[in-house]
């Protein structure tokens, strides 16, 4: 059986932990946190960076690692600038966020939903990952998914 790449996160750490969607995530033994700046990452050949407006990801890519920046969009944008992944995915854009924001952002979404939709395109095991997710029964009655 194929083992997958861990999931590299790398955290802003002005991050607001108490209002962050990957919270409870960080003892996965598949997932790897890191803080930014201060966190040196691993090499990130083999990992898939989670972005927006990139080509959109497939089955296609279901070897490769997950790598996910985790901050407000402000600071999202400034990390993804600072980072080396060869590879950028995004999530295709008809699923919606459950996420309530302030911001006039249309597109995107909580961390938490794009990786969980990233692990159900790859047909990887998604249980567990909306355990803590405050939002998670209307992210997934929003986009017609159900929880395998």
């Amino acid at each position: 059986m194929f083992e997958f790449p861990d999931t590299i996160i790398l955290r802003h750490r002005k991050e607001n932990l108490k209002k962050c969607s990957l919270r409870g995530l960080e003892t996965r033994e598949d997932f790897l946190f890191f803080t930014y700046p201060k966190g040196i990452l691993p090499d990130l050949s083999g990992h898939i960076l989670l972005a927006v407006n990139a080509p959109p990801l497939t089955l296609d890519d279901k070897k490769s690692g997950l790598f996910l920046i985790d901050a407000t969009w402000r600071y999202a944008e400034i990390m993804g600038r600072t980072v080396s992944c060869p590879v950028k995915r995004s999530i295709p854009p008809h699923y919606r966020t459950a996420y309530p924001r302030r911001q006039a952002v249309e597109e995107g979404l909580a961390s938490i939903e794009a990786l969980y939709l990233a692990y159900s395109i790859l047909e990887r095991d998604t249980q567990g990952l909306l355990d803590s997710y405050h939002w998670k029964e209307k992210f997934l009655e929003l986009n017609h998914l159900r929880v395998s």
